[in-house]
């Protein structure tokens, strides 16, 4: 069988996928991993440090497409397994919920949230992690920070493509939000 033979049906090719996204939106998850004590409270956000194109490194949450006939639990387990490694063992609720639900779009001014491939949809959700994270794919390192860490200017100027405004969300949707 050649290399380059799909048998997949979940995959697009750089082409197929550059036309979609030029006509429709693009379903995603997204996940803020986070650590909590045993009532539950966050006491650390993971922030994922990646390098974009151009050669600058920014600060980010976990984000993947879903992929067609894959149920959203997968998607998630999928991108979080992706980011972090195979051994986080993220606790993925028996009735997930998104915290929010947010729009991507090529335009930064339409809600604040950017992607310049693409209007995108997003289900974001708060997952708590309890085994050994370690990023892989393009993921640079994984850094834990407490609430107030993330709070700081500094912090929320690095996260890209408005995650600021998501990891906030998340954060006030947890009651954690200094």
């Amino acid at each position: 069988m050649s290399e380059t033979t799909q048998t997949s049906t979940s995959w697009l090719s750089a082409d197929d996928i550059s036309t979609v996204r030029a006509r429709i939106p693009i379903v995603y998850v997204e996940a803020v991993p986070v650590r909590v004590d045993e009532a539950g409270r966050i006491r650390h956000i993971g922030l994922l440090m990646r390098m974009t194109p151009d050669g600058e490194i920014n600060r980010a949450v976990v984000s993947g497409r879903v992929l067609f006939g894959e149920l959203l639990r997968d998607a998630l387990i999928r991108n979080l397994e992706k980011d972090l490694g195979p051994v986080a063992l993220p606790q993925i609720p028996a009735s997930p919920a998104p915290f929010t639900v947010a729009e991507y779009f090529p335009d930064p001014t339409i809600s604040g949230l950017h992607d310049p491939r693409q209007h995108a949809v997003s289900l974001a959700y708060l997952v708590p992690v309890v085994g050994d994270c370690r990023p892989s794919q393009d993921a640079l390192d994984l850094v834990w920070l407490t609430p107030e860490e993330v709070s700081r200017p500094e912090v929320r100027r690095e996260l890209a493509s408005g995650h600021d405004r998501l990891v906030r969300l998340a954060m006030a949707h947890a009651g954690c939000l200094p």
